[in-house]
């Protein structure tokens, strides 16, 4: 009987391994991929589309097509829990799947606890598709009246959301809305004040509005509570908190990191079940926590791709080196970005065509595929 190798997500840390389908074929593996949609999108363009600067076509890409065209089971559904002692896999459509390995890239969510059932006009950033049809209503919006346009969460996607909301108001030429961040006690408190200055400056000077006197405390569609008794009227809202990692590992009893993101050895893999690889958002590097942001994901990858073919004939495994400090560029829109690299540390105009030039690389060399 072949051995079955089960890829559960599409995304950043599983891009190696779908353009190398070849090597499993040959090897005459069977491999099914599980993902909750026909595309997998890129979230460091997402703001970016949301901003009006991309469309979807120009962020994603075609994992259903892919996996399809060289001989693979694609299946759309979600995973939602694990049996790890007899190899079972349980999605929320009901099926099962049995594997010999299991590699997860199942992503990360945000927090959406303090919403009401009734979203309305309640945006999470993640999945980034929700994104496209944010700026829809908002466009729709914009062009009806004045708003209020509200952001809860003080890291770098609230101030990507708010500046390309700001962008897709400009581009829209009607009414421009209020727009005001909801960001806890400091906003952008981990990154340095040579970073946090430049995003605060450029968000400023567009008049968008930081909140810094306290947590919210509850969310109504059309009303944001402080725990301080302050209360802020709106009309649409994006929450921005912060991801946590796939909910999957911990109910299925996985050993799990402090973040619960499933616990991974220098291999990219469970040290309880060595059967069980993942990478991404989804994982905890137990060597080094590492920051939830792609490129971690992208140096997975050869990684990911060597040590499940080698898990699956018996070799040795490699280890995976998490790499020098990375490139972070923000794109705060208008056209403007915030850039880090070591001690060099810009913004403006050419810090966004950098990121710019970077993301449609990236996303024009794994598109390729789909046309192979």
């Amino acid at each position: 009987m072949r051995k079955h190798l089960v890829l559960v997500g599409g995304g950043h840390a599983h891009m190696m391994t779908l353009e190398n389908i070849d090597k499993f074929v040959e090897k005459r593996f069977k491999v099914t991929v599980i993902g909750p949609s026909f595309y997998h999108y890129y979230s460091g363009m997402g703001p970016g589309m949301l901003g009006g600067t991309y469309n979807s076509d120009d962020i994603r890409f075609a994992t259903r097509d892919v996996v399809q065209k060289q001989g693979w089971i694609f299946v759309k559904d979600k995973v939602i829990r694990i049996d790890p002692d007899i190899k079972e896999i349980y999605t929320k459509t009901g099926h099962t799947f049995t594997y010999d390995v299991v590699s997860f890239n199942a992503g990360s969510y945000v927090p959406m606890q303090a919403v009401p059932e009734d979203q309305g006009n309640i945006y999470s950033v993640k999945p980034i598709e929700k994104l496209m049809e944010a700026a829809e209503k908002l466009k729709k919006l914009f062009l009806q009246k004045k708003i209020i346009v509200s952001i809860v969460g003080g890291g770098p996607s609230s101030a990507e959301v708010a500046g390309n909301v700001w962008q897709l108001a400009k581009k829209t030429n009607k009414y421009m809305p209020d727009i005001q961040i909801f960001a806890g006690k400091k906003f952008m408190a981990r990154f340095p004040e040579s970073i946090r200055s430049r995003v605060l400056a450029s968000l400023q000077n567009r008049g968008i509005q930081i909140l810094e006197t306290g947590y919210v405390k509850e969310i109504k569609s059309d009303e944001i509570y402080l725990e301080s008794g302050e209360t802020f009227p709106t009309d649409f809202i994006f929450m921005a908190l912060g991801v946590k990692p796939s909910t999957i590992f911990e109910e299925s009893g996985l050993p799990v990191g402090p973040d619960k993101g499933l616990l991974v050895n220098k291999y990219l893999q469970s040290e309880k079940y060595p059967d069980i690889f993942g990478g991404g958002d989804c994982i905890y590097f137990k060597d080094q926590p590492l920051d939830k942001v792609g490129v971690y994901a992208v140096r997975e990858n050869p990684v990911l791709l060597h040590n499940l073919l080698a898990s699956l004939e018996g070799g040795d495994l490699e280890i995976f080196d998490p790499g020098p400090e990375y490139l972070l560029i923000f794109n705060v829109g208008g056209g403007f970005g915030v850039f880090k690299k070591k001690w060099l540390v810009f913004g403006g105009k050419i810090a966004f065509m950098i990121k710019d030039y970077i993301d449609r690389k990236f996303m024009k060399k794994f598109q390729a595929i789909e046309k192979g």
